[in-house]
């Protein structure tokens, strides 16, 4: 089917009205009751066809004047409004009773609830591809930056399909082995922060997300004495930026010949859109009063980074990064973002006239950061803001506080631990991506100990920039610093053996410090925050301290070393469903079985 040509596609035709909707819990039990649903929705501008998607339902409010909406169903999902200490359950339904949409790659190790095993080629084009990969669908919520026990964080072995939510006659439930419960309880002990939740099922991620599956969580502490400075209300919207391919019939594109397609049928390396969606409209419209607003940026794209900026060259400010506030006020002129990573940023209109317009620009390559240029008609526009007249007396606030927030200096009492990133090449290309050499599946070879901070050193030895994402935990952004990465990948492989990863033995780290080159380069202004994500370039060793326990230092509200544990991985997240994600589990001390035993938890 041929795809709509993006520059057919009118810009700044849809409106954003405001922030999204609100998800409201159950009178009766005060739980939050969410349904994962198929449905259609307008996502191009009137006048197209309406798109397939799935998404968030659930009884929802406005997030300005509180007014009850119903049962709504949208996707993006309505934003989770979470309050600092105080305790949220959501019950994860999942609804998609039908085959999925997009292309399920077999050949990847992935959920697999009909248990067919990784395929093998000679493989099947798609459609109709694997009719017993692409049903019943698994999915699993993961709530991004969440400080939240290992059975509510969304593992991707925890997933469950429709069956196990429904009795049927077709079927028994299919859980995956990670699975213990749908009802998930966020304890909100954390920072207030721009979190997110998405879909996270093993080997499917980047499909499920692209069908629909993720939404803000915004977690607020009642005492937060910079919220008072800040825009709210009307004022303060969260934007999330994907990119997405339309078929003539408004149905999502997604490729379905691989690069290596007698390897792996289906799946590419990057998945880059077209078209820009925000809030899940494209190329949308923001009509804004002559004054301060808060924005807070989520990239919510399964590869493309955003490098943001107005087209009248006007600064602004940002304020927070993936877990809270940054220390101080950065003036900036343009910001580059991640897939996974948010950015909490102030925008002043207040000096431009009624009937402005400004395009909020994107200049990044794809991939990042020496790939294809943004095309400047298509790719390279994100949305319109339209300066209007305001209705109402504009508010007038507290101004800014130099100091936002205290961001202690983490000393680390651990072994540090040497990790790297590497693509193993097919003829066509890459056929998968792997952190350390390992596999998914290989044994976890990560044992953090509760309560250390380490010091975990990450070498690129790829040609991209990766944003790593540490569950569980908000991390700090130490050094970056070049490296000659043809004579450390050489000696790494080596030291392991000779052969060329996957490696089938556990990985023996092998020191950086004799192919360094030049000086440790300390992170940006905007990113000497609490961060849960960071982007790792190539030719670079990156360096960030995980203490592992809560933001504010104490102990976790709950035992971090149950089971199942956590991953870390990369969040492109074609990358993270062809191997680059790895399992670890959080111990009591250094023999790594005593998870098994700790006198402060659980026996598995």
């Amino acid at each position: 089917m041929p795809t709509i040509n993006p520059l057919d596609i009118p810009k700044y035709v849809n409106q954003i009205t405001g922030p999204p909707p609100v998800h409201v819990p159950s009178r009766c039990t005060g739980e939050y009751m969410v349904d994962i649903l198929e449905f259609l929705q307008q996502i191009l501008p009137p006048g197209f066809p309406a798109t397939k998607v799935w998404g968030y339902g659930g009884q929802a409010e406005d997030a300005v004047t509180g007014k009850k909406l119903g049962f709504i169903k949208h996707s993006p999902g309505a934003t989770f409004e979470a309050r600092r200490n105080c305790p949220l359950t959501v019950k994860w339904k999942n609804n998609l009773s039908y085959p999925h949409t997009l292309p399920v790659d077999p050949t990847l190790h992935w959920a697999d609830p009909n248990n067919l095993g990784m395929v093998m080629c000679p493989c099947l084009p798609f459609p109709p591809g694997y009719k017993k990969a692409q049903y019943p669908v698994p999915i699993v919520t993961h709530l991004h930056g969440g400080e939240v026990p290992s059975a509510f964080d969304g593992h991707p072995d925890a997933w469950f399909t429709y069956l196990h939510n429904y009795s049927s006659s077709r079927g028994k439930p299919r859980t995956g082995p990670a699975y213990i419960t749908d009802k998930y309880t966020y304890p909100n002990k954390q920072q207030p922060a721009t979190l997110w939740y998405h879909d996270h099922t093993l080997g499917i991620t980047r499909l499920n997300v692209v069908m629909g599956l993720a939404g803000f969580y915004l977690l607020r502490d009642t005492s937060d004495p910079v919220a008072r400075s800040l825009p709210s209300k009307k004022y303060e919207i969260p934007l999330v930026i994907q990119d997405r391919t339309f078929n003539s019939n408004g149905a999502f594109f997604f490729p379905n010949v691989g690069v290596n397609p007698d390897i792996h049928p289906y799946w590419v390396p990057e998945f880059f859109g077209d078209t820009i969606m925000v809030n899940g409209l494209v190329w949308p419209n923001l009509n804004v009063e002559p004054t301060k607003y808060r924005f807070r940026l989520l990239n919510g794209s399964n590869a493309r980074f955003y490098t943001l900026s107005l087209s009248n060259a006007q600064t602004f400010t940002q304020i927070g990064t993936d877990g809270g506030y940054l220390p101080m006020p950065v003036i900036l002129s343009e910001l580059t973002i991640a897939p996974g990573e948010r950015a909490d940023i102030l925008i002043d209109f207040s000096a431009l006239s009624p009937g402005t317009k400004i395009i909020l620009a994107n200049t990044a390559p794809a991939p990042f950061p020496d790939g294809d240029p943004a095309d400047p008609l298509t790719t390279g526009q994100i949305l319109q803001f339209t300066v209007v007249y305001p209705l109402v007396p504009l508010p007038v606030r507290p101004p800014l506080p130099e100091t936002l927030n205290i961001i202690p200096t983490l000393t680390p009492n651990a072994p540090k631990r040497t990790l790297t990133l590497v693509e193993v090449m097919g003829p066509e290309g890459p056929v998968e991506v792997l952190l350390d050499g390992q596999k998914w599946s290989a044994p976890i070879s990560e044992f953090p100990v509760l309560g250390t901070t380490e010091e975990w050193e990450i070498v690129n030895l790829t040609a991209d920039s990766h944003p790593i994402h540490l569950h569980l935990v908000q991390f700090q952004l130490f050094t970056r610093q070049q490296l000659d990465t043809d004579m450390y990948m050489a000696d790494w492989i080596a030291a392991n053996g000779g052969m060329m990863p996957p490696f089938t033995q556990p990985t023996k780290p092998w020191p950086v410090d004799s192919y360094l080159i030049g000086t440790p380069m300390p992170p940006k202004l905007n990113e000497q925050g609490w961060k849960d994500t960071v982007q790792m370039n190539p030719g670079e060793v990156t360096t960030i301290k995980v203490r592992f326990a809560a933001q504010d230092g104490r102990p976790y509200p709950f035992d971090a070393t149950q089971y199942p544990g956590y991953v870390w991985h990369c969040h492109i997240l074609d990358h993270e469903d062809n191997e680059m994600m790895r399992p670890y589990r959080v111990v009591c001390n250094y023999r790594n079985d005593d998870y098994r035993t700790c006198p402060t938890g659980k026996k598995k």
